[in-house]
C-alpha cells in the first residue's frame, strides 16, 4: 500500500523530502511549484524551480499556478483524487479549498520548534536570536499562519559557529525522514496530532534589506548571531573606505573577538572589530562581484588596518 500524494514545495529546501517520499514507495500524483522566474547569467532566462528540474527527472506532472483563485484551478486540483498533500517550502498561501481538496488534508515540513518561529524565516531568525536548538515539524495545515496541530517532532542543535546555510542542510535532510516517517504513520492510520500550546507564539518574519547591515555599536556576540543568521544569503554587510570610495563588504563567517575600542574600529591585523561591547573578529568576507575570501587572504588585496573605521 501506498498514499496518493500531491507535493508541494519549491526551493531546494523541499527537493529532499519530494524525492525520499518517493523512493519510500508513496505515488506523487502531481507536483506544485512556483512558475519560473527569470534568472540565469544574464537574468533574462525564465529558470524552473528546483522542485519543478527534480520532478521532471522523476517524471511526475507539474502545476506552477500563480495563485488558486481560479476555480478551474481548485477542481483541477481535486481531480486528482490524493491522499494527501504535502507541502515543504511552497511559498504560497492555500486556501480552504485546497486545504480540505485531499482525503486525509494537508501536512506541511516547518522548520523550526513551533509554534517559535511561524513564519517565512525560521532558520535564520532561530540563529539570529542566539538560539540553542531548533528542529523540523510535521504538522496538520489550517488556515493559520503555521497554526496547526504537530505530528512529528524533531530536534536538531544549533552550535555556537553554526550558520544559516549549515543548518539549513541539515534540516533539510532530517526534515524529509521526518515526512517519510509521518505519511508512513498517516498511512497505518496512527498518526498523533497534538495542539500547538497557546504560549511562546514567535513571528519570523521575512529578511527585510534594511536589517542586513552590521551595527557594531551592539555587543559582539549579537552581531556574531546577525552575521551567522544570515550567511550565505543575503548575507550582513558593512561599508569601508577602499581605494578612496565607499564600498559594502558581505561578512559570511566571523567569531567572537577579544578587544575594545570605539565600535567599528579595526583593532589589529586579524580584522578584530571593535564592537559596542567587546568585539568581533571577521574571518570570510566578500566584496560585490568577487568571490568569497578567509580574513588573511582578504586583507592582502584590501588592506584595512588597525584604526580604519568600518561602518
Amino acid at each position: 500500500m501506498s498514499l496518493r500524494i500531491i507535493f508541494m514545495g519549491t526551493p531546494e529546501f523541499s527537493v529532499p523530502t519530494l524525492q525520499s517520499l518517493r523512493h519510500a514507495g508513496h505515488e506523487i500524483v502531481a507536483v506544485y511549484t512556483q512558475p519560473p522566474r527569470p534568472g540565469g547569467r544574464r537574468g533574462l532566462d525564465l529558470v524552473k524551480s528546483p522542485v519543478h528540474q527534480a520532478a521532471e527527472l522523476l517524471g511526475i506532472p507539474v502545476s506552477t499556478p500563480v495563485n488558486f483563485k481560479d476555480p478551474e484551478e481548485r477542481e483541477k486540483f481535486r481531480a486528482f483524487d490524493a491522499d494527501v498533500a504535502v507541502v515543504v517550502a511552497y511559498g504560497l498561501l492555500l486556501p480552504e479549498a485546497i486545504l480540505t481538496g485531499t482525503k486525509l488534508g494537508c501536512y506541511n515540513g516547518h522548520a523550526s520548534l513551533l509554534p517559535r518561529w511561524r513564519g517565512a524565516a525560521p532558520i535564520q531568525r532561530a540563529i539570529m536570536a542566539g538560539d540553542k536548538k531548533t528542529g523540523m515539524m510535521v504538522m496538520q495545515m489550517e488556515k493559520g499562519l503555521d497554526t496547526g496541530p504537530v505530528a512529528l517532532t524533531r530536534e536538531v542543535e544549533i552550535g555556537e559557529n553554526t550558520t544559516a546555510g549549515e543548518l539549513h542542510d541539515k534540516l533539510m535532510l532530517v526534515g524529509a525522514r521526518a515526512m517519510v516517517e509521518a505519511m508512513g504513520k498517516l498511512e497505518a492510520g496512527d498518526l498523533p496530532l497534538t495542539p500547538q500550546p497557546p504560549e511562546g507564539v514567535l513571528y519570523a518574519a521575512k529578511i527585510d534589506k534594511g536589517e542586513t547591515r552590521i551595527d557594531f555599536s551592539k555587543p559582539a556576540r549579537d552581531l556574531h548571531n546577525h552575521i551567522r543568521g544570515l550567511a550565505p544569503f543575503p548575507g550582513a554587510w558593512f561599508e569601508a573606505e577602499i581605494n578612496s570610495k565607499p564600498e559594502r563588504v558581505k561578512v559570511l563567517l566571523s567569531e567572537v573577538g577579544v578587544g575594545r575600542g570605539e565600535p567599528g574600529t579595526v583593532l589589529d591585523d586579524a580584522l578584530t572589530v571593535a564592537c559596542g561591547e567587546g568585539a568581533i573578529r571577521l574571518l570570510k568576507l566578500q566584496k560585490a562581484g568577487a568571490k568569497a575570501l578567509a580574513g588573511a587572504e582578504f586583507l592582502r588585496g584590501t588592506p584595512l588596518g588597525p584604526g580604519t573605521r568600518l561602518s
